[in-house]
Order: structure tokens, then sequence, then C-alpha cells
């Protein structure tokens, strides 16, 4: 399932502060979604929606989003998760769809108790680019790539984390192609916010799924 990658790597340079391995998603939800961590929410339907990728890329191939790390269905290596190093895996696409200015990436979690978790948001991703490395919130950036706050209140990926004795959960990568070079959010945007702006400019989007369980 290779695919040939004719770009460089974005480089990612030491000097990021250490991230702190968040705990469990139901066990941590942060003062800007719930003032009750613990507390049990009503599931958002907007955020269950199925939107996988259907939309056709360049030509008549499909829009693809795909890890080296592993395959569609398949378990996330520990490394990516709260048990291992909490990096976010590579990533690889192909075949956006045509007049395709920048990406969205959303990645989430369906099967948290209460409502959709969200563990990252990365936004205004160049269209020349077609892979993120691995660790792409750690470090130093080399182009201008907005980050949304997720459920833990951190702006940086954090990985899965289901609470322990549940069954594997899902983990939907969501690769958004948009029609625009940049979405107008500041620093403080949540990622269910970046989900939103970028759906109104979405013109295909690509798909990968992990599990995890402890």
């Amino acid at each position: 399932m290779g695919v040939c990658v004719k770009r460089e790597w974005l480089r990612e340079a030491p000097g990021a502060s250490a991230e702190v391995k968040p705990s469990s998603e139901f066990q941590q939800r942060p003062a800007v979604r719930s003032e009750v961590p613990d507390q049990p929410k009503e599931r958002d339907a907007s955020r269950g929606e199925n939107t996988a990728a259907k939309t056709l890329g360049t030509g008549s191939m499909p829009f693809t989003l795909h890890s080296p790390a592993f395959a569609n269905g398949q378990t996330i290596p520990p490394r990516h998760t709260a048990d291992g190093d909490n990096v976010s895996p590579p990533l690889e696409w192909s075949d956006a769809p045509t007049g395709t200015r920048s990406y969205a990436l959303i990645v989430e979690d369906p099967d948290a108790p209460g409502a959709t978790f969200l563990h990252w948001a990365v936004y205004n991703i160049a269209a020349e680019r077609d892979r993120l490395p691995e660790g792409t919130t750690q470090g130093a950036k080399t182009e201008s790539l907005g980050h949304g706050i997720n459920d833990y209140g951190h702006a940086h990926y954090d990985g899965p984390n289901p609470p322990r004795g549940h069954a594997a959960h899902r983990y939907r990568f969501r690769l958004m192609a948009l029609d625009v070079e940049a979405l107008g959010l500041g620093p403080k945007a949540t990622v269910d916010e970046v989900r939103k702006e970028a759906g109104k400019h979405r013109l295909g989007e690509a798909e990968l799924v992990g599990t995890y369980a402890h």
C-alpha cells in the first residue's frame, strides 16, 4: 500500500517543551468543554457524521490517506498512543480533488463515553504537501501550520487513551481538502471549531481509521 513520495518531509526542529501524556479520555475533559471533567455529555450528532472518503480526487482516482505505521482498520502502535511516546503517526495522501488549496486534519474518537472525543487538529497545510511526518507538532514549525485546542486542552496531538476495560476504540484520521489557502481562525480555536470551519470549504475528504485498547 506504499505511495511514491516526491516531496520532502516536514522537518521539525528540536527545542519544544516536553508533552505531558494525558490521562484517560473519559477521565479528563478540559474546562473549555465542560466544567465537570468526568460528567458524561449528550452526544453531538454532528461530530459523529459519516464522512469517509467517498469524494473522488484527481481524475478517476479516489482521494486516499494512509500511514506507514498502521493499515486502515488495524491497531495503532503504542508509540503513537498515551501508553508510548504520544507522538503523531506519519501520514501520507494522494489524488486530492482538483482545486485543492490547503488541507485540514482532524483526529477523533467516536467511541469515547458521552461524546466524540477530539484528539487533534492541524490545518493550513500547504496544497503542495502530500504527507505529514511522525511527531508533526513537536519542535519548531517550518510552515504556518495551525493547531486546534483538543479535548485535553492542548494545542498538539494527544494519542489514543481509552478507558481501561473498554473494547478497542476507533480513531478516525480525517483529512479534508479545502478550497482556501488558510482558515481564518485564531490561536485559541478548538478542534471542533476547526472542523466546522473546514467543513465550509471542503472539496473532498479522505479517512484512515486505527484502533486501540489498553
